[in-house]
């Protein structure tokens, strides 16, 4: 007798569930668009912590003191962490060299930042020069100081002593000047007159169709002006800044109404306001010219033969 085996049906093997990938968040897409390494972004991250932290530290330093507060060692430790300046970055200069701002910057106790002395900087670059009219100091975390020149504009030439040199337009020397080269700057002569360039400038306003016509102004005797013409003449200016904006005034009149410039005189002293002395070379006869400024009331020009220019 034969034993019936049945088989029974085969099993499927169970396939295991697929999970379902968790979906990425908008920041984790941003994160992968962008074109740095996870570990970049780390470091990224761990620098604005620490520039975050520096800060603070700064300027709580900065509010009391950093000597009193920090501590030069504190400080040294912050520099050491990685705030330290180890780049200056310097804006706006034209005529400076760049050397020699980078030097005075530079020369610091200590580059920790914590313990750079911003004002000082700004202090020795002021004190520097002539062309330096102020400076902007600030820093950059973790380790970069900006700096940002303001320079001076030359506004004229100064002859003292034979000596050129330019100067800006409060006077301050700024470097000397080649006679072969001379820019074309007005020119302002003697002892003490490039303090005067700010109201010699002032004067000229008053009367701009002569303004482009003078070559130099005089200081004479430390109170008053004497001009000199593209044509070769002189004017004597009286003393005081109100007085001397009156006669010139008074003579551009004169000369818009009946040229007095360029036809042969030697030189004209206004310094006594009710006259106008005219020199030319051979004429000894009295001239009366119609002063425009004053209803047709004469003004007399004295014609003297001498070519002496007025002093005093």
């Amino acid at each position: 007798m034969s034993a019936t085996i049945k088989r029974g049906t085969a099993r499927r093997p169970v396939q295991p569930k697929r999970r379902t990938p968790p979906k990425a968040s908008g920041i984790d897409r941003m994160l992968a668009a962008l074109p740095v390494s996870e570990a970049t972004l780390r470091r990224i991250a761990t620098w604005s912590i620490m520039g975050l932290v520096g800060a603070v530290t700064l300027a709580t330093a900065t509010a009391f003191g950093v000597p009193g507060i920090v501590g030069s060692a504190i400080g040294e430790q912050i520099g050491a962490a990685g705030f330290r300046v180890t780049n200056i970055q310097i804006t706006g200069l034209n005529r400076m060299d760049h050397n020699v701002i980078y030097k005075i910057a530079a020369n610091q106790p200590s580059m920790a930042m914590p313990l750079v002395s911003l004002e000082k900087i700004r202090q020795d670059l002021v004190a520097h020069s002539g062309w330096i009219e102020d400076a902007h100091v600030s820093r950059r975390l973790p380790d970069t100081l900006i700096v940002h020149v303001v320079e001076r504009q030359p506004s004229a030439i100064w002859q003292k002593d034979g000596k050129l040199s330019l100067i800006a337009a409060n006077g301050t020397w700024l470097e000397p000047v080649d006679p072969e080269a001379m820019p074309d700057l007005p020119l302002v002569i003697g002892a003490h007159a490039n303090e005067q360039e700010p109201a010699y400038r002032q004067l000229l306003d008053v009367a701009p169709a002569l303004r482009g016509q003078v070559k130099a102004a005089t200081w004479v005797g430390n109170r008053r002006w004497t001009l000199t013409f593209e044509s070769g003449e002189t004017l004597a200016l009286p003393q005081g800044d109100v007085e001397a904006s009156k006669a010139l005034i008074k003579f551009a009149q004169m000369d818009g109404v009946r040229s007095l410039l360029g036809k042969g005189w030697v030189g004209f002293d206004m310094r006594d306001p009710s006259r106008l002395v005219a020199r030319k070379p051979g004429v000894t006869t009295n001239k009366a010219i119609t002063d425009p400024a004053a209803d047709a009331k004469p003004a007399v020009i004295e014609a003297k033969q001498t070519g002496a220019q007025a002093q005093g």
